[in-house]
Formats: C-alpha cells, structure tokens, sequence
C-alpha cells in the first residue's frame, strides 16, 4: 500500500505543501517533550508544522501584530485639543521646500 494510499491523497499533497514552504516539522512527541525550547523558537519568529504519525495536524506559528486601524472620535479629539499646535504656514512652506511641486 502506497503512503498516499494510508493518508488520502489532499492530506498527502498538503504534507507536501508544508514540508517544502515550513522551516522545520515537528512530532507532537518532541513538542510535549521540548515545549519550553519550541515555545521560545516560536516567540522569536519561527514557525513550525506538529506532525502525527508522520501526518500533518497543527500549525504553530507567531501571532501577527496588527495595527489597530479605526481610532475612536473621542481619542482623536483629545488628540487634537492636546497635541502639539502646528502652525499651518511653517508647515505648509515645509512641505514645499522638501516635496516636489510638480510630482
């Protein structure tokens, strides 16, 4: 019996996928043995596919940080009543002198 055979062709073509774009492929033996060190691998950026006999089943990767994209009305307004006073006409003969009026 082929191992396609054993693991369903997608889930094969998937071990695939992960073994050649992932850096390194664990078992899930070596991740309850090793946690500490992985878990320290995984906060300094690398990321990691859990294998179960021999079968792909996890990803273990770092979490993204996102930028927050919406700020809240009140936060902008206490923003602009606190924040630094900006003089429109330094500012505006500031942008002329260092971007390129005919761009």
């Amino acid at each position: 019996m082929e191992v396609s055979d054993l693991r369903g062709p997608v889930a094969f073509r998937r071990f695939e996928c992960y073994s050649l774009l992932m850096l390194r492929t664990i078992a899930q033996r070596e991740l309850r043995n090793d946690n500490a060190k992985v878990i320290e691998a995984v906060a300094a950026g690398e990321s990691f596919v859990v294998t179960r006999n021999g079968v792909p089943v996890a990803e273990l990767r770092p979490i993204q940080q996102t930028r927050r994209t919406f700020v809240p009305t009140a936060e902008l307004a206490d923003l602009t009543a606190t924040g630094p006073r900006i003089d429109r006409e330094r500012f505006r003969a500031d942008l002329d002198r260092v971007v390129h009026q005919g761009l």
